[in-house]
């Protein structure tokens, strides 16, 4: 007895003390996640940079240095985790997390910043190589007005200059100091009429100035002059950009958006997950307690572990951790399926319990590796949001492999050799009257299962027809309605607008046509979000007029995103590269793992699964961002990982029959299999549908195509696992036993290296 209780303290020991780690630094690790900017605001911009002069070209120095000077310049903003990263050789992208003034932070990154002191003809007397590095500043007069001093290089230059000017007639004896003049565009004399001039000040020099100081004073009243002032100062300090910044991506979110997507998101997954440990553990009984444990500790872990490499949290990325429960829950339902198969057999529980963790191991790892090649080819050729969610995708797989295999598998030994569960087999879900004895040589093909009156072979030939008919009414769709692509794949401006209850889409079109950017198509999204969509990029002067009126009217900032041709059609292109190149990488696993004729059919099948979804996506008119390319891949990854448990199956019990030589066997064995898989296939995929279901229905809008692209892959996929794949595989196999003159030795050993690794 003693003996039985240390075992039990020693486990509750262990989950208590997990436990309570996770209790007590939850919020410590929990602060300490980089938000996205779809989830706390701000703004990210790709640049292209451009040569400044014909003839000039754009090397790597040039890119990196201008990299360089965008982040001196970020630092004046004083922005926490900016992130500035060089892409493909000429492209700059920009993330300004939390951001409060993007208008400004947009302007002081993009401005040339370019200084030149000329004359009232704007011929030029002093530029930017003048001045002394860093030795700009910002200080008051003494009229307690802000003002920019500069110093420059040589006080007898400037004296030299001050003289010539000082002889000129009056009105003429000005030094007009510019930033950033445009040579054949802007002249004194017109900028002079102006209310608002573009050059900073024009003062008057009535006398030699005998200093190597130069004070810009006037124009810079009240807050506003001193802020300006600030940026003037920090910006010439920060250096001139030598090349020209194209802006070819955009997307700016306002605070309320980010909070409010969170908040929604957060409560949504956390549902969804509370509702998936209930049914673990009305399932599953004491396993599903441990299972629930485990899990915990998996969302602590993966969360702590994205904070260890920096990660960015988004949306999408959220969503890959709730999916990642439903990754750890599978592992968990395959090891407790085989268990309670063992047990029902009439082996002993310590028996039972090494029977099912060897045969389980294999089956989990090439589910997760299938999962993975998807998320890695994510990573490749994703672009930010899309790479978050692979990071944690990616981060996701590792953290539920280490809790739902090692975690589970130390808690769950623990219990059973303790001997205390020898003859309370109800804490597994098993009844004494639903068991075998040993002595009887049953096999667990010979249980019966929920599914045994359905004959999946019989109905192959119906399923096939239904799925062609479904892909030509897909196809007849697609033809009719085509796709309703976002901005990311066809290049434009999409601008999300939250109003409140009392305010329409008919308010937001006239005051967008008012302010003279009427777009081409108008309509809503969720309960109080308006779209407003153009198939020309705006210029950032009308995005910022419209973030200011829309965010004075009711209080929150638009989230407007840019893209250019060329970067619609390159996510295009991405998109289709990565989905060939992840097929191709579960092919070769897959073949490498079981056999071609097994891989084809499970490729066809998730084919199937991602040609649906678009499809309904058509029928419905459901737009389609560059999130649908995880979604897309995420199904992918969970249908490949279904069909592969499966076959995983039928492989075990193709070494229990060794050599075929009817048609009707290999029938057997795909009826046998399916009914062996069917419950966990169905367990799995239920729980990661409660949790998408919740991110359907109660999740953020921006996120509302990813979130229904999964709930629609997951179901399909759970359908072309049961009557694509496998069915597939039979036609295949077949076909090789009648080349085969009727005879196929499957397997000359009953032992696979598998087995003989973990015996």
């Amino acid at each position: 007895m003693r003996n039985k209780l240390s075992y039990i303290i020693i486990a509750l020991a262990v989950g208590i003390g997990l436990l309570t780690v996770v209790a007590l630094t939850a919020d410590d690790v929990g602060e300490d996640v980089n938000l996205g900017l779809d989830l706390q605001g701000g703004f990210e911009v790709l640049y292209e940079v451009e040569p400044l002069n014909e003839g000039d070209e754009i090397d790597e120095t040039a890119v990196s240095s201008t990299a360089s000077t965008l982040d001196s310049r970020v630092n004046v903003l004083g922005v926490s985790e900016p992130n500035i990263q060089i892409e493909e050789g000429n492209r700059i992208r920009v993330q300004l997390a939390g951001v409060e003034d993007q208008t400004e932070a947009r302007e002081l990154l993009s401005t040339q910043a370019e200084l030149t002191i000329r004359d009232v003809e704007d011929n030029v007397l002093l530029s930017g190589s003048d001045l002394v590095e860093g030795g700009a500043s910002q200080n008051f007069d003494e009229f307690n007005n802000a003002m920019v001093t500069l110093e420059l290089q040589s006080a007898e230059k400037f004296r030299e200059i001050t003289e010539e000017i000082s002889d000129r007639p009056e009105g003429e004896n000005l030094m007009v100091i510019w930033m950033d003049f445009v040579e054949g565009e802007d002249s004194f004399a017109e900028e002079a009429q102006k209310e608002n001039p573009k050059f900073v000040s024009a003062p008057t020099v009535s006398a030699p100035i005998n200093s190597n100081e130069v004070m810009i004073s006037g124009g810079f009243e009240g807050q506003e002059g001193v802020e300006r002032a600030q940026n003037i100062a920090s910006l010439l300090n920060s250096g001139s950009l030598p090349v020209e910044l194209n802006e070819v991506y955009s997307t700016s979110v306002g605070a309320q958006f980010g909070e409010q997507a969170l908040q929604e998101t957060v409560l949504a997954g956390a549902i969804g997950i509370a509702l998936v440990f209930i049914f673990m553990v009305a399932f599953y009984r004491l396993p599903g307690v441990i299972a629930t444990v485990t899990l915990f500790i998996y969302i602590y872990l993966t969360v702590f572990g994205f904070n260890m490499i920096n990660g960015v949290l988004t949306l999408p990325g959220i969503a890959a951790l709730i999916l990642g429960v439903g990754m750890a829950v599978d592992a968990n339902i395959i090891l407790y399926e085989r268990l309670k198969d063992e047990l029902r057999i009439g082996r002993s529980i310590k028996k039972a319990y090494k029977k099912a963790a060897q045969s389980s191991i294999w089956t989990i790892l090439d589910a997760n590796i299938t999962t993975m090649i998807a998320g890695l080819v994510l990573f490749a050729f994703g672009t930010s949001s899309v790479k978050g969610f692979a990071t944690m995708l990616i981060l996701s797989i590792v953290m539920s492999f280490v809790t739902a295999v090692f975690l589970t598998r130390v808690l769950m030994k623990l219990v059973i050799h303790s001997g205390y569960m020898n003859d309370k087999l109800w804490f597994f879900g098993i009844k004494e009257k639903n068991r075998y004895k040993l002595s009887e040589g049953k096999d667990i093909e010979d249980l019966a299962t929920p599914w045994d009156r359905f004959d999946f072979v019989k109905h192959t030939k119906k399923f096939f027809v239904f799925s062609i008919v479904l892909l030509i009414l897909g196809v007849g769709a697609l033809a009719v309605f085509n796709l309703n692509l976002g901005v990311d794949f066809t290049s434009g401006t999409r601008a999300d607008i939250e109003i409140s209850d009392e305010a329409g889409v008919d308010d937001v079109e006239s005051t967008l046509e008012e302010l003279g950017i009427a777009p081409e198509s108008i309509t809503t999204s969720g309960d109080n979000t308006v779209v407003a969509r153009y198939t020309s990029d705006l210029s950032q002067d009308e995005v910022t007029s419209m973030q200011d009126t829309f965010n004075e009217m009711y209080g929150a900032t638009p989230m407007i995103s840019t893209v250019s041709p060329v970067i619609g059609k390159e996510l295009v292109q991405n998109a289709m590269l990565a989905l060939i190149i992840a097929s191709f990488g579960i092919i070769a696993y897959a073949t490498i793992r079981f056999e071609w004729r097994m891989a084809l059919p499970a490729v066809i099948a998730l084919m199937h699964d991602v040609f649906i979804m678009v499809a309904v996506f058509s029928i419905f008119r459901i737009e389609m961002d560059i999130t649908i390319i995880a979604a897309v891949l995420t199904i992918v990854g969970y249908s490949i990982n279904d069909t592969i448990v499966t076959f995983d199956r039928i492989r075990e019990n193709l070494r229990k029959v060794k050599v075929i030589k009817r048609e009707e066997t290999i029938d057997m064995i795909i009826n046998r299999s399916l009914r062996q898989t069917a419950t966990r296939s169905i367990n799995t995929v239920l729980t990661v549908v409660i949790v998408v279901l919740l991110l359907v229905t109660f999740g953020s809008s921006s996120i509302f195509g990813f979130s229904l692209g999964l709930l629609i892959g997951l179901i399909s996929g759970v359908y072309s696992s049961f009557f694509i794949a496998i069915q597939l595989w039979g036609v295949l196999k077949k076909r090789e036993l009648r080349k085969n003159d009727g005879e196929l030795v499957v397997y000359e050993d009953t032992k696979t290296n598998d087995e003989k690794i973990l015996v």
